[in-house]
């Protein structure tokens, strides 16, 4: 649908994109890069499921620039290209119409749960991490709804999938460098939804900083995997789901953004790491008919997204 169109069915958007020039060149951005690649996800990026693989530890909003420079595992990094600017458009491009009952997914990313309906898709077990990071929003709530899991909280329920499904491919798709942050410069930031924001709500909080936080949480992230390897067998391999803009220009039109923008595949949001981390021997795998899924209902599932940002 072109953006014209978009307007006379919702006149709305004339006046949002008055209010706020930078989102509506974003849109822009988003209807250009959408245009070239399909509007459901990057059509250009990798199937993760073709890769060779016993064990996916997924980073969510891991750039691959940041990741290169921050890893200490010693074999090469590649540069791979996601099917997704968001996790939405991951989970769709990667998911969607397939019975991959030979997957269990232990997540600390609940998209995947808020899609399932659409997705028509199913693993054969599906984790869903307790969210035992909290902070403080903007209205100084303290009792808000957990933004996410710490990187150990899913880490940990890996290591028990592993042991308990020891024939089944495992996902662990951790929610970090994505904010909240880890780290000395965590409690700089007053997390309101969205990065961008929470840019806007956090006062003095320059680019330096927030590229510093980023980092600092990717860091802590690697030395709490690196501890987890040795208890998951097999082949091992890291990469992200996305990447993140980090107050760099989206393109074509070069308006600054904070986050990631949905259908706008710029390489700071589609460009990640992929990484072989441990290579052991190769586990047997079978399919089995899946487990039912967790039950979590819906509202707690859109609170999460909520909290980041995802859903107004």
């Amino acid at each position: 649908m072109g953006l014209t169109t978009r307007i006379r069915r919702n006149p709305r958007l004339l006046l949002k994109g008055i209010r706020d020039v930078p989102a509506a060149f974003a849109e822009l951005n988003r209807l250009y890069h959408t245009k070239r690649s399909g509007p459901e996800y990057n059509r250009n990026g990798i199937d993760v499921f073709e890769e060779e693989w016993d064990n996916l530890i997924i980073l969510d909003a891991c750039r691959f620039d940041y990741f290169a420079e921050s890893t200490d595992f010693d074999s090469p990094v590649e540069r791979r290209v996601s099917r997704g600017s968001t996790s939405r458009e991951f989970i769709t491009g990667n998911f969607a119409n397939r019975a991959l009952h030979d997957v269990v997914y232990v997540s600390g990313n609940r998209w995947f749960l808020e899609l399932r309906e659409f997705l028509n898709a199913e693993v054969h077990a599906y984790r869903d991490v307790e969210r035992d990071f909290r902070v403080d929003r903007l209205d100084d709530s303290k009792s808000d709804v957990g933004y996410v899991p710490y990187p150990e909280t899913v880490l940990e329920s890996a290591i028990e999938a592993a042991e308990e499904f020891p024939d089944k491919r495992l996902i662990i798709h951790l929610m970090q460098p994505h904010k909240p942050y880890l780290g000395p410069n965590s409690d700089l930031f007053t997390y309101d939804g969205g990065l961008r924001s929470t840019m806007a709500a956090s006062g003095d909080v320059d680019i330096d900083t927030l590229r510093q936080a980023y980092r600092d949480t990717l860091e802590i992230t690697l030395d709490h995997v690196e501890s987890a390897l040795d208890s998951l067998d097999g082949r091992t391999v890291i990469t992200a789901d996305h990447g993140e803009l980090l107050g760099e220009r989206l393109r074509p039109i070069p308006v600054r953004w904070y986050g990631h923008k949905e259908g706008v595949y710029v390489p700071e949001l589609v460009d990640v790491p992929w990484q072989v981390v441990k290579e052991g021997p190769r586990r047997e795998i079978s399919a089995d008919p899946p487990e039912q899924m967790p039950d979590v209902d819906e509202e707690t599932v859109e609170d999460t997204l909520r909290a980041l940002g995802y859903v107004p």
